[in-house]
């Protein structure tokens, strides 16, 4: 059934209110539904207000937050407890393998979930409260084993055990939790609003780094809390659980979902009912709890055949072991290139910023971090590393700046133009910081990993919305149902997302290695490298969407 342009307002609007609505337009925005329904039958989130997107993006503000104070602290933490070299490298390998084997399950889960509150924000839930623990563990390990094991061998056993829980907990949930929140805005929100969210997500993730950065960088141990609390650590982890609590809270709140179990049943309801004044806002019924009974009696009356094939066809959408290695192994060559420049680009950003205040501490200002505590080689190391901890916060702010100057640039340049500038300026700067190591160019150079930084986190899941929008087009005009049979947005958010957990395997196998043998320098070598050869790849090979 074709639904035309005016039918679709008169199936929406009471028969009294037709004539008021064609003599005063405005009223007619105001009293139109909050669900809309394109021509062909596809669902259509309304415009968001920018104060609902901002809520949306408090998550990515809260989760960098206690990023940052990981990037911070977790290394002095776990030479605290007293963790042995050799495992090391155990700790961050565990989380990103863990990861990238099971979030693309997650994603195609949450693509499949049908629970009341919506498809993303159970698993967002559950996946903040793993961060919290997580972080409580890791910052509050040591205190938490001394308060009920008394035998010092012991106690550095279990303190060594419960701090690499903390650790591996807290970057598997953070790592996670981007893919749903991803999907969550494309599913609540309208084309032009899923730009628009991305562009606040890349700006309250800089800020939110900006802050955690700052806020491990000031001395909590003469303040108030520091007396109050046993350690330092506490503090941190006082501020960060609070910060991450109510950024979650505003997040959860910000955008109800619909849950799957209507959406289908929204779009034919709207359609094949032939007296339309009788109903309003779809999201209305939804919250009454009408939507589900009444559209199931009409369908019943009229088509009967079709709800009985209902449950047939939602037996079909079970997501099964074989289905998701199927979906992943059936992806579209575009999809698998844009994961691959993916790849390229978390792996040259995290060579550079893993190793980064090693690089300020032993090339710049020619520190040695194994030399005596009290001599002056370890203090200049030392002295470096605090330097680097600024140059990170530099990266911070202008990863957020960059992120609103992309709302700008974007109808210049478009999003080909956008991904290859981040990708090229990021290899540059990092090059130029190989080549002329000084400290006040390093610093201002810092700017540009902010430019990487936002570029990651917005174009590429940009990428993801349009090319999901062609494919609903495509099968509008082919006349199937949109949605129907189609990729989730869950679990290509998802498979994107698994080169950041991919990369990191990569880096955590070979760069530390080479760091051993070459030294802290190789790393900004290495990143420059990768960078460009991914500015080839961006331009060459990735599909843009005119």
């Amino acid at each position: 059934m074709t639904l035309t342009k005016e039918s679709f307002h008169g199936a929406l609007l009471p028969a009294s209110g037709v004539a008021k609505a064609d003599m005063d337009g405005t009223r007619e925005k105001e009293e139109a539904p909050r669900q809309s329904v394109m021509r062909t039958g596809a669902a259509v989130p309304r415009r968001r207000a920018v104060g609902r997107l901002v809520m949306h993006s408090m998550a990515m503000f809260g989760r960098e937050f206690c990023y940052a104070v990981e990037a911070a602290f977790v290394t002095p933490v776990l030479l605290s407890v007293g963790l042995p070299k050799n495992l090391y490298s155990l700790v961050w390998l565990i989380s990103p393998i863990l990861g990238f084997v099971l979030q693309p399950v997650v994603g195609s889960a949450s693509d499949h979930c049908t629970c009341s509150w919506g498809r993303r924000r159970p698993y967002i839930l559950g996946l903040g409260i793993i961060m919290l623990l997580g972080m409580a563990l890791y910052l509050n390990g040591d205190v938490m084993i001394s308060a009920f094991i008394d035998e010092r061998d012991k106690q550095r056993t279990w303190a060594i055990v419960i701090t690499m829980l903390g650790v591996v907990l807290f970057d598997f949930a953070a790592d996670f939790i981007d893919g749903p929140i991803k999907a969550y805005l494309f599913d609540v929100c309208s084309h032009q609003d899923k730009e628009k969210g991305l562009h606040y997500h890349a700006l309250f993730t800089g800020l939110g780094g900006a802050l955690g950065y700052l806020t491990g960088a000031m001395d909590w141990g003469q303040t108030i809390l520091g007396y109050t609390l046993a350690s330092e650590f506490q503090v941190i982890f006082f501020f960060a659980a609070l910060v991450f609590i109510i950024c979650l809270t505003i997040h959860l709140c910000s955008i109800p979902e619909v849950p799957l179990r209507y959406e289908n049943e929204e779009a034919k309801f709207l359609l094949e009912e032939t007296e339309p004044h009788r109903y309003h806002s779809i999201e209305e019924e939804i919250r009454n709890g009408h939507l589900k009974s009444t559209c199931t009696k009409t369908k019943a009356a009229a088509k009967p055949e079709k709800c009985a094939a209902a449950p047939r066809t939602e037996e079909k959408r079970q997501m099964t072991l074989k289905s998701l290695l199927k979906t992943l192994l059936s992806m579209p060559s575009h999809y698998r290139c844009l994961c691959v420049s993916h790849l390229f680009g978390w792996m040259a950003f995290l060579s550079n910023m893993l190793f980064f205040t090693d690089f300020m501490g032993q090339v710049v200002y020619h520190g040695n971090p194994y030399a005596p505590h009290n001599s002056t080689l370890y203090l200049t190391y030392k002295a470096g590393v605090e330097m680097g901890c600024w140059g990170l916060c530099i990266n911070a702010i202008s990863s957020s700046v960059y992120s609103y100057l992309q709302k700008v640039l974007l109808p210049y340049v478009g999003l080909k133009g956008l991904y290859f500038i981040g990708y090229l300026l990021f290899g540059l700067g990092t090059g130029l910081i190989g080549l002329f190591p000084n400290v006040y160019s390093t610093l201002a150079l810092c700017s540009l990993f902010g430019v990487m930084s936002s570029t990651l986190y917005t174009v590429p899941f940009h990428l993801i919305a349009e090319y999901h929008r062609e494919e609903e087009s495509q099968k509008l005009q082919e006349g199937e149902q949109a949605g129907e049979h189609g990729r989730g947005k869950g679990i290509d958010c998802a498979a994107l997302t698994c080169m950041v957990q991919l990369a990191q395997i990569i880096l955590g196998v070979g760069l530390g290695l080479l760091v051993s043998v070459a030294g802290s320098a190789v790393t900004v070598i290495s990143a420059s490298t990768v960078a460009l050869v991914g500015c080839c790849f961006v331009a060459f090979c990735i599909r843009y969407v005119d």
